[in-house]
């Protein structure tokens, strides 16, 4: 059964789960403001970023075993490829949609390029920036039980590996119950509050 491994299993998919979401999140926000700020890049990569992000998760674990074999990089490398292209998507077109008089006041007011992203495009968009990286949460997850199921080493994607070979299906419900309570349980205390906080601030909601 799965009840005594449960608490390690889940401790270790934390663990990478944290540390290759921070990665995602610190490439894929500066990869979608280069893209917005880039015309050429915008026409180009954003596009196939779209095309990216419609690959299912297992499609990378192969590519991550054959370049890192089935150690944590493999893992760390499937979680990145599922998520960096949705939070840089989503950052890019929350630039996007910026209303053009804030960019014209901060102009007028002397913000140039960088300063003009950092003070005024960043945090405008940041309501609808939290809402990628909020995608991306979803998205490395899914792809983090993904690469733990071909990985020897432990947490919940290879706890189901387990249980499908030994035919304990009470094991396999059991960690899929424990997935999915992890899930709701990070929406309900991070990611919520942290939307509804943003938007009654920004004046989106009441």
């Amino acid at each position: 059964m799965a009840g005594g491994k449960l608490p390690g299993a889940l401790a270790h998919s934390m663990q990478l789960m944290l540390i290759g979401y921070l990665c995602a999140v610190m490439v894929g926000i500066p990869l979608g403001v280069v893209i917005q700020q880039t015309p050429w890049l915008r026409q180009t990569l954003g596009s196939a970023l779209l095309g990216l992000q419609t690959l299912p998760s297992v499609c990378w674990v192969p590519i991550a075993l054959l370049w890192f074999g089935g150690g944590v990089k493999a893992i760390l490398f499937v979680v990145l490829g599922n998520s960096v292209f949705s939070i840089a998507t989503a950052t890019a077109g929350a630039l996007a949609q910026v209303p053009p008089l804030l960019v014209q006041a901060g102009q007028t007011l002397g913000a140039k390029r960088w300063r003009l992203i950092l003070w005024v495009l960043l945090p405008a968009a940041l309501p609808e920036i939290a809402g990628g990286m909020r995608i991306g949460w979803t998205f490395a997850w899914r792809a983090l039980m993904a690469g733990e199921l071909l990985s020897p080493g432990g947490g919940l994607g290879r706890l189901l590996q387990q249980g499908r070979e030994r035919g304990d299906i009470a094991e396999i419900i059991a960690t899929m119950l424990v997935i999915i309570a992890m899930g709701i349980a990070v929406e309900m205390a991070v990611f919520s509050p942290v939307d509804r906080h943003l938007r009654k601030k920004w004046g989106l909601a009441g």
